[in-house]
């Protein structure tokens, strides 16, 4: 698999990344040693998770599968704090809880360091330059190789990566930003991505296949087993069943189906060669279906096909992306 710079550092990762978020929680052990071998047998260095995924538990599963099926050195593990697993979906990026979530990531990883440590989201109850600290911090002190923020909106992560370059060796440049991004969500698009272009910060978009919209399975129904058709999920996945996505959703399929290639392969593509994109972070039930999206290494969309994607999937900014000079 390519392997692609992360962001203006020295970091590479391949451009497509393996996300874990359903590890310890509906992925057992087994189902994700068979993930991470076909990840690593095609090429796949970058493994991302997060402290709060399954209540520490996708951090303990990916530590024990490291060395024992896959060598460490072959790997660029990314991991998230400042996220609490309460009711309340709390935030704490304070210097002592980021470094505390730090070491126990650390412990349950059974690693002396990770390859990039982000913060998982923003906290406006602490001082940015307090919180940004903790990745210097981090970083000098070699537990982290590298740093970066997920969830941040546009003028969070120009304040905080200018803030980084403001003492050039003394701060720890932001690496890469983790935002959703895909054909049914472009939202990073108005301010995040030109802001992440212009600072030298490396796109990882979640959800690159519009929370399984995309691969086409929910045209005609909610699937038994599909995470529409689960209580917990339903929610998360009902904002992309409208009628403007099932639009793109057809353009999609209509494109696969010209290239005689898959949707999911289309729509992963599609964002994968997005200028500022390292490398989208894709989360499978099995290995199975990994191995399906794995396989778009092969696939550039032609020009037109990405124009009419482009077209189908236009989100509406107006205002104040629109001229209104002659207003």
């Amino acid at each position: 698999m390519e392997q692609r710079h992360l962001g203006r550092t020295g970091l590479r990762v391949s451009r497509i990344g393996l996300g874990t978020l359903t590890w310890g929680r509906d992925t057992d052990e087994h189902d994700a040693a068979e993930q991470l071998k076909v990840f690593w047998e095609a090429g796949g260095t970058l493994v991302d998770t997060a402290d709060v995924y399954g209540g520490g538990e996708a951090e303990y599963l990916l530590g024990r599968l490291v060395d024992g099926l896959v060598p460490r050195r072959d790997l660029v593990i990314a991991t998230k704090a400042g996220s609490v697993a309460d009711p309340y979906r709390r935030v704490d990026a304070s210097r002592g809880h980021l470094l505390a979530a730090l070491d126990a990531s650390l412990s349950r990883l059974g690693t002396d360091y990770v390859d990039l440590w982000q913060l998982h989201a923003f906290d406006p109850e602490t001082p940015l330059e307090e919180t940004l600290q903790a990745l210097d911090l981090a970083v000098t002190s070699g537990r982290a190789r590298y740093a970066g923020v997920s969830g941040f909106c546009g003028w969070q992560l120009a304040k905080a990566a200018t803030w980084q370059l403001a003492a050039p060796g003394a701060r720890t440049r932001l690496a890469a930003t983790q935002m959703e991004y895909s054909l049914l969500q472009r939202g990073v698009e108005r301010e995040v991505l030109p802001a992440a272009l212009d600072l030298g910060v490396g796109l990882l978009p979640s959800s690159p296949l519009g929370r399984g919209v995309l691969t086409g399975k929910y045209r005609t129904g909610t699937p038994a087993g599909s995470r529409g058709a689960s209580e917990l999920l339903a929610p998360f996945v009902e904002p992309y069943l409208d009628d403007a996505a099932s639009r793109v959703v057809d353009a999609v399929s209509t494109a696969a189906d010209g290239l005689a290639t898959t949707p999911v392969q289309v729509a992963l593509a599609w964002v994968r060669d997005r200028p500022g994109v390292a490398a989208p972070i894709v989360g499978a039930r099995n290995a199975q279906q990994l191995t399906e999206a794995l396989s778009v290494e092969a696939l550039s969309l032609p020009d037109e096909i990405c124009q009419a994607l482009d077209d189908v999937s236009a989100p509406v900014h107006r205002y104040p992306d629109q001229d209104w000079s002659t207003l």
